[in-house]
């Protein structure tokens, strides 16, 4: 029997804490032995589709499938499946809301790796995009370091007065809006960059030293939030080097895989420093993994199967 977990149902069942933890874990763990594909394909219209797999972790005994379709202006914007397979006999285990496993693994990879990056005592936050992706860096964000001060920047006002709203009662902290990336940026030590921007919202003119830059949006060919002289200004840190740079932040600006300092995975593991001084200016890049999808989407099943009340289908009926 195949279990059916829906958005509500995933989030009803998750944690960022114990999600962010599986997270580090992922980060630290040996590379698999089988290459992680991301594959991407252009629509008829104004979609993309996307195929992420197989997602594999040491030690858990399962891996994962994931099918993205993503329309701008859709909402959500982005729609799929991950399916959840037993690693010994490819059962499929579950079926699980992309959309709801997508924002919260990147959202909380994110944070957890602005988290890491930024100087300890960086406590404004602006965020440049006031979606799904930039709600949960800070459900995540806020969980790690103290935040104090929020800016939000969007192309929509109204989309950004609301987040705004949302974030000062949620959180207590003073919370301002204002039209353009360069303006967010003046005014904070942290900046996540989470939009479907085709060109550089940000460029190294714009960076200050002590500064932290999380680009989100710089996941697919031809997406582009910063600029490659702030890239090449910033100490990067990426996910996947080749991924960076065949449909990330690092290609996507005309850059190679040597204006990555280090992966995540690394900094994580202690094999390359991240920020060593407060002056210095760090960015993550992220594309994202098919890992990211079985480090959620294994926990919740777990639990779904451990509560017993899941809808659940026989497929080979």
């Amino acid at each position: 029997m195949t279990l059916l977990l829906t958005r509500s149902r995933i989030t009803d069942l998750l944690d960022p804490d114990t999600v962010m933890a599986g997270l580090r874990a992922g980060f630290t763990a040996p590379a698999p032995e089988v290459r992680p594909l991301r594959i991407r394909t252009d629509l008829p219209g104004p979609g993309t589709a996307t195929a992420l797999l197989p997602g594999v972790i040491d030690g858990i005994p399962a891996y994962t499938v994931k099918v993205n379709a993503k329309f701008p202006d859709a909402v959500p914007a982005l729609r799929g499946l991950v399916c959840l397979h037993d690693l010994a006999d490819g059962e499929l285990l579950a079926v699980l809301d992309s959309a709801a496993v997508t924002a919260w693994r990147t959202g909380l990879a994110a944070a957890l790796a602005t988290h890491v990056l930024a100087d300890e005592h960086a406590d404004s936050v602006s965020v440049v995009g006031a979606g799904a992706q930039a709600r949960m860096v800070l459900r995540g964000l806020v969980r790690l370091r103290t935040v104090s001060r929020l800016t939000v920047c969007d192309t929509d006002p109204v989309r950004a007065a609301t987040f705004a709203a949302e974030h000062e009662k949620l959180l207590g902290i003073p919370v301002e809006t204002v039209g353009e990336p360069p303006s967010a940026a003046a005014r904070t030590d942290i900046v996540v960059l989470a939009t479907w921007s085709r060109s550089p919202l940000l460029a190294a003119a714009d960076l200050r030293p002590g500064m932290h830059v999380t680009t989100l949006g710089a996941d697919e060919p031809g997406k582009t939030e910063l600029a490659a002289d702030a890239l090449r200004r910033a100490r990067t840190v990426v996910d996947d080097r080749e991924l960076a740079v065949s449909m990330g932040a690092l290609g996507n600006t005309g850059l190679s895989a040597d204006a990555a300092h280090a992966s995540l995975g690394q900094v994580l593991r202690g094999e390359r420093a991240g920020r060593e001084t407060s002056d210095q200016i760090t960015a993550y890049a992220p594309v994202g993994l098919p890992w990211q999808d079985l480090a959620l989407a294994w926990p919740v099943y777990r639990a779904a199967a451990g509560a017993g009340s899941c809808p659940q289908v026989d497929f080979l009926a």
